[in-house]
């Protein structure tokens, strides 16, 4: 588990989306969440370069995120469901 925390951008993001869309969303996110918080261990304290706005794709789902590396969170800017 990490310390981390997920949010969207904006707040009405995912408005419209079938609740199993939004499920797998928000395990995507946890999981994104997870595996920042080891790439990025210092955190708060992170004084390098920090990656720009990056995307994963599954079947019929894709979403842009930015890693907030100082706040110590992801955030989800825009989901494409195909479906």
């Amino acid at each position: 588990m990490s310390d981390w925390s997920w949010e969207y951008e904006p707040d009405d993001l995912l408005d419209g989306l079938p609740p199993e869309v939004i499920a797998e969303v928000e395990q995507i996110a946890r999981e994104l969440a997870v595996r920042d918080s080891m790439l990025f261990p210092d955190g708060i304290a992170h004084a390098g370069d920090t990656p720009g706005l990056r995307r994963v794709e599954r079947p019929s789902l894709m979403l842009y995120y930015l890693t907030d590396v100082r706040q110590e969170r992801v955030v989800i800017t825009l989901v494409n469901w195909l479906g």
